[in-house]
């Protein structure tokens, strides 16, 4: 296992082993997260996962490039039935196993979490909407319904601010400095939010998580090559697709978005004005997933 301190966990998953005091404090610790659980995968891998809600429709949510479960947990508040968060490898809890890795790595855990839950639709984020492409190109028929949220290019061409987000994220989680990671997480924060109550709450969080579990550097090869490799594919498939892009967003063009809209029949394109949706317009945001998924 490379990119870590200390010896690999008996229960999986990367960790960092290094105590470090320099991170933000406010005397207030944070909530302790709802329990997870470690499930194995047909492949062998390891992947942590949360389940929540109860009954039919199952909807599989994949986060983003060094997301969480923490942090795709909102997208699914409105949503009904059963609600199944997990973490890609290298991820939180998850398994780290050779590398390289490639979106077929992605888009293999992501079909099989599905499977064991059931699930017959989806919301992928950023890194997790290229996967589930990549699902939907070899399985054109898995889901009946999902959502693409700030995709992520299906090409590998990635934009130069999201291949500078990247490379700082990883240096800075792997540095296992608290303020160092702060400084990576504090991007993700508008700047009117970051000394509000809720901006502390998230920083904390983030940071707390990171440190705890770390980030594989691995993570980085899925993109050494495009997530989809036939783009035209994604014509194929026969659910109802809704794509969410934004303007103003330098690591996910709203071109994309548009883009992925017009390969997907009869895909639904949502575009918000601003960037930081889950920030600026939260409540808007949920109602809009839950109102597709529900219906």
């Amino acid at each position: 296992m490379r990119g870590r301190f200390g010896p690999p966990p008996p229960d999986g998953g990367p960790r960092l082993q290094r105590a470090d005091r320099t991170g933000p404090r406010t005397g207030r610790p944070t909530l302790p997260g709802p329990a997870t659980e470690l499930v194995t995968l047909p492949s062998g891998v390891r992947v942590e996962q949360l389940i929540t809600g109860a009954g039919d429709p199952v909807t599989v949510f994949a986060h983003g490039l060094a997301g969480d479960i923490a942090g795709t947990r909102p997208f699914g508040s409105g949503v009904t039935g059963r609600r199944v968060f997990f973490h890609f490898r290298g991820h939180g809890r998850s398994d780290v196993p050779p590398g390289p890795w490639s979106f077929a790595d992605l888009a293999a855990e992501l079909s099989a979490v599905a499977d064991l839950a059931g699930a017959t639709r989806a919301l992928g984020v950023s890194m997790g909407a290229a996967a589930l492409c990549r699902l939907l190109t070899t399985d054109p028929h898995r889901f009946e319904r999902v959502v693409l949220y700030l995709p992520a290019p299906l090409d590998g061409q990635r934009s130069a601010a999201s291949v500078t987000r990247m490379e700082r994220f990883l240096a800075c989680v792997e540095s296992g400095e608290a303020a160092m990671i702060a400084e990576a997480v504090e991007t993700e924060i508008p700047p009117a939010v970051r000394n509000t109550p809720a901006g502390w709450s998230h920083l904390r969080q983030r940071v707390e998580s990171l440190q705890r579990d770390g980030l594989a550097q691995e993570i980085a090869t899925v993109w050494d090559s495009p997530a989809v490799e036939e783009e035209s594919a994604l014509r194929e498939f026969r659910g109802r697709a809704l794509v969410i892009g934004c303007l103003g967003d330098d690591v996910h063009p709203v071109s994309w978005a548009e883009r992925l809209a017009e390969l997907l029949p009869g895909a639904e394109l949502e575009v918000f004005d601003r960037p930081s949706i889950l920030w600026t317009s939260r409540q808007e945001l949920r109602t809009r997933i839950s109102n597709f998924l529900n219906s």
